[in-house]
C-alpha cells in the first residue's frame, strides 16, 4: 500500500502542469530542477508574468495545490493560478489546496522561507504583498491590497493600491481578511475572523477582532 502512496505521490509531482508552469516561468537552468510542483487540480488562469527564487533551487521547494485540512471536501477544491505580475519566492513554500494566488501585472508577491498556507486561502496583488518568514496562513483567509473598483472625489482617485507588510513569524488565523495598507509585526498572532486595515505596530502580540485591538502582548507561538 505504501509503495502505491509513493507511486500516485511522484505522479502528482511529474504532472504536465508541474512541468508547464516551471518552463513558463522560470529560466531554463532553474526549471529544469522542477523546483515549482504544481497539483493536478490546479486551474491556471494566466502565466504572463515571472518567478524569481533567490536562493538556492531545488526540486519541489515550492509545492501549489498540496496540504490537507480535514474539514474540505478536496475531490471539488480547485486551486486557482493567475501570475500576470511577479512571484518572488525566498525559499520554500507550500500554497494549501483550493487556494487562489491572483498577480496583477504590476503586482508582485515576496513569500518568505518556510511560507505555510494550510487550504482555501486568497492572496490578490496589484502592488506589492512582501511576507516574511516563518509565517503560517490557516485557512478561508482573503488578502488584498486593492480594492479593484476605483473611488474619484473631485476627479482624484481615493482608493489606489498600497503595499501590505507582513513580519517573520506571523500565524494568520482562520478567515481573517487583510486589507490594503495593512502592517504586521513580527512574532504575532492574529485571531480568527480578524478584519486588518491598519499598521499593527506591536511586537510579538495576538491581536482580534473588529475593530481590531491588542488581547495580549509579550507572546511566543510554535
Amino acid at each position: 500500500m505504501r509503495y502505491i502512496e509513493v507511486i500516485i505521490k511522484i505522479f502528482d509531482y511529474l504532472h504536465i502542469k508541474t512541468i508547464y508552469v516551471n518552463f513558463k516561468l522560470l529560466p531554463f537552468k532553474d526549471a529544469l530542477k522542477l523546483p515549482i510542483v504544481v497539483s493536478r487540480k490546479t486551474k491556471i488562469k494566466s502565466l504572463d508574468g515571472k518567478v524569481l527564487i533567490v536562493t538556492k533551487v531545488r526540486t519541489a521547494m515550492i509545492k501549489i495545490g498540496f496540504g490537507d485540512v480535514g474539514i474540505f471536501d478536496y475531490r471539488y477544491e480547485r486551486t486557482i493560478l493567475e501570475v500576470k505580475g511577479q512571484i518572488i519566492f525566498k525559499g520554500t513554500s507550500v500554497i494549501g489546496k483550493g487556494s487562489r494566488i491572483c498577480i496583477g501585472e504590476e503586482g508582485v508577491l515576496e513569500l518568505g522561507n518556510n511560507f505555510l498556507i494550510a487550504a482555501r486561502t486568497t492572496i490578490i496583488c496589484f502592488k506589492n504583498i512582501r511576507i516574511g518568514a516563518d509565517c503560517v496562513f490557516s485557512w478561508e483567509n482573503i488578502i488584498m491590497d486593492t480594492d479593484f473598483h476605483q473611488i474619484h472625489s473631485s476627479g482624484i482617485e481615493m482608493n489606489v493600491p498600497e503595499p501590505i507588510l507582513i513580519g517573520n513569524h506571523v500565524w494568520i488565523g482562520m478567515r481573517c481578511t487583510i486589507l490594503k495598507g495593512s502592517k504586521i509585526s513580527e512574532g504575532c498572532v492574529i485571531a480568527a475572523h480578524t478584519l486588518i486595515s491598519t499598521d499593527l505596530k506591536a511586537k510579538q502580540a495576538i491581536y482580534g477582532g473588529s475593530p481590531t485591538k491588542i488581547i495580549k502582548q509579550n507572546i511566543t507561538w510554535n
